[in-house]
């Protein structure tokens, strides 16, 4: 499906036969045949392979990264691809990706490790910052987000819940300080204030009435205390991150998202002619080979990352919906199977890989319908390119493989 979409998406009447391997849906094909070959071989591999050579794995992954920040080919505003021959492009944090998973197993899969306890939190967190890093340095914020995506793995092995709310607390905090910075109030005596500063003022308030609920409480009162002086620092923080961190693209494409700014001829084009490609397709679609705003290149990047609206303007909201309900087949099928292994090492893997498809799927369809900033995920299996394909079949083999040992292990 992914490949047929590719070549709906590119189309030309000069390029019509599906096997042109000077098109993008020619190579594709000879990248979904290598990745075939690369399952094959996982499945040969022995159970053990992937435990005893997690860490190796995983440091070459944070090897390439440093590498690609040396070597690499800037593309798009991110040092994130080698390119080789001018021809073939790599990207280094898909491999990185893979190796972060197994690692995270080998490290949770250990005996004596309780993800209650603060120091394997730390050593976990570790495992993931490193990575995080080197790709903050690119920047690819999309890649990133994968990377943080472990938390639900770490969460299903006894990772308090609290941890998930105060990332959720975090994003939420972005996104009101984004909002916000851009506006201010006028006060009395000609002062105006800052966006941000009202934000701190509504928080400090929330606080005060928190701390008179458990005035007889002094360690909770202290609690709330240290709670609000962090997020007041983290406010503070974002301008910085916002300005510095990220690239001026990502900067415009969140104002966008979040209607700080209006811009559809600008950073919102590629939302704006996605959801209009998605709506004109209708209930059935207009057919195969028949997406106008498709084949008249009305939606930029629409064979990688808006390639859900060659779906939706072919295939209409029924296929769509098959789409969608493929995907979410699929990661349920990945959380059954994660829950029937006797070794922890296979169940927290299986985890990761569902967390890994679950964050590409939801963002990538996010992006296309304006629900997600666009940051350049792509969506498993359909959008066009090797690196990601290699990726997320080296990940379902995997999962196969360790599936396939459990009735070997002692319960």
């Amino acid at each position: 499906m992914g490949w047929l979409n590719i070549y709906a998406a590119t189309y030309s009447e000069d390029h019509q036969s599906l096997f042109d391997f000077s098109q993008s849906y020619g190579k594709q094909l000879l990248w979904i045949g290598t990745a075939l070959g690369l399952g094959l071989v996982i499945l040969m591999l022995e159970e053990r392979f992937f435990s005893t050579f997690s860490n190796l794995i995983y440091f070459g992954g944070v090897l390439l990264l440093i590498a690609v920040l040396i070597f690499g080919k800037e593309i798009k505003g991110a040092k994130s691809w080698f390119v080789i021959a001018n021809t073939i492009s790599l990207q280094p944090s898909e491999i990185a990706k893979y190796g972060t998973a197994l690692a995270l197993s080998k490290f949770v899969g250990e005996y004596n490790v309780k993800m209650q306890s603060f120091k394997s939190q730390f050593q976990a967190a570790a495992i993931l910052i490193i990575p995080i890093i080197l790709i903050l340095l690119q920047p690819d914020p999309g890649s990133v987000l994968v990377f943080c995506s472990f938390i639900f793995a770490m969460y299903r092995e006894g990772l308090s819940g609290n941890i998930l709310l105060i990332g959720l607390g975090a994003i939420v905090l972005f996104m009101l300080a984004i909002i916000l910075r851009v506006s201010s109030i006028d006060l009395p005596f000609e002062l105006i204030l800052d966006g941000k500063y009202i934000l701190i003022i509504a928080l400090t308030a929330i606080a005060g009435i928190v701390f008179w609920l458990i005035k007889n409480y002094k360690q909770a009162k202290f609690i709330v205390f240290g709670v609000l002086l962090i997020c007041i620092g983290y406010i503070m923080s974002i301008d910085y991150i916002f300005e510095n961190v990220l690239k001026s693209h990502h900067q415009d494409r969140i104002n966008d998202l979040l209607g700080v700014t209006f811009d559809p001829s600008g950073a919102g084009y590629n939302v704006n002619q996605s959801k209009i490609a998605i709506g004109s397709g209708g209930f059935y679609g207009k057919g195969f080979l028949q997406g106008t705003q498709t084949k008249l290149d009305f939606v930029p990047e629409q064979s990688t990352d808006f390639i859900f609206c060659t779906i939706g303007e072919e295939w209409g909201f029924i296929g769509s919906f098959v789409v969608i309900s493929l995907f979410m087949f699929l990661i349920i099928k990945i959380i059954t199977i994660a829950e029937r292994q006797k070794a922890k090492f296979s169940r927290v893997f299986c985890y990761c890989a569902a967390s890994i498809f679950f964050l590409h799927f939801m963002i990538n369809l996010g992006m296309t319908i304006g629900l997600a900033p666009v940051i350049g995920i792509p969506l498993p299996f359909f959008s066009y390119g090797g690196s990601s394909l290699w990726s997320f079949t080296i990940l379902i083999f995997t999962v196969i493989r360790l599936d396939s040992e459990r009735k070997y292990l002692l319960g």
